[in-house]
């Protein structure tokens, strides 16, 4: 009935293996897998189809930056992505996810705020907190979730 149309991600061009360690920052071009363990910035250069992905064995402790990320794995850090974010049933972030479009499966975790791009826009320089208003016409699309336990 509904067909869902498949997004083109670029290719792999960036690898961190299940059994790898990386203690440093990356900053990668296309497509990134990380399976293994980063200590470490992840960053992308790509302005408009880079694309982090982070498997359910991969863990990332540092801010992720990347216009799509797909997390299947944790991240103990912030996440920003220009364009996409997708959280897994596996995805587990401690930290703020900063996206424009964002899609959560269920049993995915969020331990921080879900800021969307234009309230981020809005706040000026980083590190500014979005005040969320309790007012139905005043409502943001921003939200603090603790995870407890499953």
């Amino acid at each position: 009935m509904f067909k869902q149309k498949r997004r083109r991600e670029p290719a792999i061009t960036t690898l961190v293996g299940s059994e790898t360690r990386v203690h440093g920052d990356i900053e990668f071009t296309g497509g990134c897998l990380v399976d293994g363990y980063v200590k470490g910035n992840v960053k992308s250069l790509d302005d408009e189809n880079g694309t982090l992905s982070i498997s359910e064995k991969g863990c990332v402790e540092g801010t992720v930056e990347a216009p799509n990320v797909l997390l299947n794995g944790t991240v103990k850090g912030d996440v920003s992505a220009s364009r996409r974010v997708e959280l897994g049933s596996k995805a587990k972030v401690n930290g703020n996810v900063q996206y424009n479009l964002i899609e959560m499966a269920v049993g995915a975790a969020v331990n921080g705020k879900l800021i969307h791009a234009s309230e981020a826009n809005k706040s000026g320089a980083a590190g500014n907190e979005v005040q969320r208003s309790d007012t139905v016409s005043g409502l943001k699309p921003v939200a603090k979730i603790n995870v407890v336990g499953e």
